[in-house]
């Protein structure tokens, strides 16, 4: 989620500052690189220490104890992609929408020429004063984006609006700033296809496998983010910023990827299409017969889209395949993508419990034409799809 993003974090004075180290741990969990200021007063509520120990780096407090030939509110501002300052104080709010520069916080927030976040955080009261309101509309003028406090139960002893907001709302609008910075993949069509797919016995049944389509929505979560004209063909209602298409069977799904094909730059094949279809499908409901104890269906062979389209892609194509094995991966992952001579395979071992179909988490093997193989390691599918991309288009 926020891999190889920088974050630089502002703590102000305020009871509420306990709960950024939840928001560390949480930016840590989805990869970022992690660094920490924080005024005087900040220090009273929670400890450098325990901050360093979260972010695992140097946590900053002086205005002028510099180890480099940078002034620190110039090279950390230099480093962030964003800033968040959270909790902030109204004495904080104050000093920066008035140009103050009386410590590092606020003086990196002067120089800082990225997005800044801020959440206020403080006494009901005083987050409605007006001097407060209008240091508020200062900030947003300037572009800031100000997540405003919740109603509840304050420190206090009151009720009212002064709440610092949730953490993952804080977390949400980090990412929402964050994921068009890199737009590696601008001017890109990629096709990406997710879910099970169903094969219609009678208007009731239907012939099934357990795929969630999550790791195709990663996929396609992740091409966008990066800046793909992005179309998914999924087998599920999901809504979303990009195109999406929906079907059902194989030969529906056949059709939805056969109309994008054309002009695409990749095509990425992470649904899990039913080898077989009913050669007759009922169009009433197939009723139970109390005499017999059997039932028997005949099943005819799906197209192989994966085959298909590595056949009669264009030039500069890149088709990638998935292999879904409950044994011996790595020589199955081989023998199929000679078979399927697709660009890439991506093998993942449906036999463990903490991977694969309905889990968040996936551990990958990816396998190009060379048979050259690159191990992902267990991660959350978000992370594992931005891994994908990554190899398939270079780190940089």
């Amino acid at each position: 989620m926020f891999r190889n993003k920088n974050i630089l974090i502002g703590i102000t004075g305020g009871i509420a500052a306990y709960k950024i180290l939840e928001l560390i741990r949480l930016y840590k969990k989805n990869n970022a690189n992690v660094k920490v200021i924080m005024t005087e007063n900040a220090t009273n509520f929670v400890t450098p220490l325990t901050i360093r120990t979260l972010s695992n780096n140097p946590v900053y407090t002086k205005q002028f104890e510099v180890d480099n030939l940078f002034p620190e509110h110039i090279s950390l501002g230099s480093w962030a992609d964003i800033f968040v300052i959270a909790p902030a104080s109204a004495n904080t709010i104050g000093k920066i929408a008035n140009g103050i520069c009386d410590n590092l916080l606020t003086s990196i927030a002067c120089a800082f020429s990225k997005q800044i976040i801020v959440a206020p955080a403080m006494n009901c009261e005083m987050w409605n004063n007006q001097f407060v309101q209008d240091n508020i509309n200062k900030l947003q003028k300037a572009g800031y984006e100000i997540l405003s406090p919740e109603a509840g139960f304050l420190a206090c002893g009151t009720s009212g609006v002064g709440r610092l907001c949730a953490i993952e709302k804080i977390c949400a609008a980090t990412y929402e700033h964050l994921k068009y910075k890199n737009q590696k993949l601008k001017n890109k069509k990629i096709v990406i296809t997710a879910g099970g797919t169903r094969e219609n016995l009678d208007p009731v049944r239907y012939l099934g496998n357990h795929s969630s389509g999550k790791m195709g929505v990663a996929l396609a979560n992740e091409a966008y983010n990066l800046g793909a004209d992005v179309i998914l063909i999924n087998t599920f209602n999901h809504k979303a910023e990009y195109k999406t298409i929906d079907v059902s069977s194989a030969l529906e799904m056949k059709s939805a990827v056969e109309a994008e094909k054309q002009d695409a730059d990749c095509i990425i094949m992470a649904a899990a299409v039913a080898d077989f279809r009913i050669k007759n499908q009922n169009e009433q409901k197939i009723k139970k017969d109390d005499n017999d104890e059997t039932l028997t269906i005949e099943l005819i062979k799906n197209p192989d889209i994966l085959y298909e389209i590595s056949q009669s892609k264009n030039e500069n194509q890149i088709i990638v395949g998935f292999c879904a094995e409950s044994e011996n991966l790595i020589e199955n992952a081989k023998t199929k993508i000679n078979k399927k001579q697709c660009d890439y395979l991506i093998a993942n071992d449906i036999s463990r419990k903490d991977i694969g179909f309905s889990s968040d988490e996936n551990e990958v093997y990816i396998l190009d034409k060379k048979l050259n193989i690159k191990k992902i390691d267990k991660a959350q599918k978000s992370v594992i799809a931005e891994k994908i991309l990554e190899y398939i288009y270079g780190e940089n």
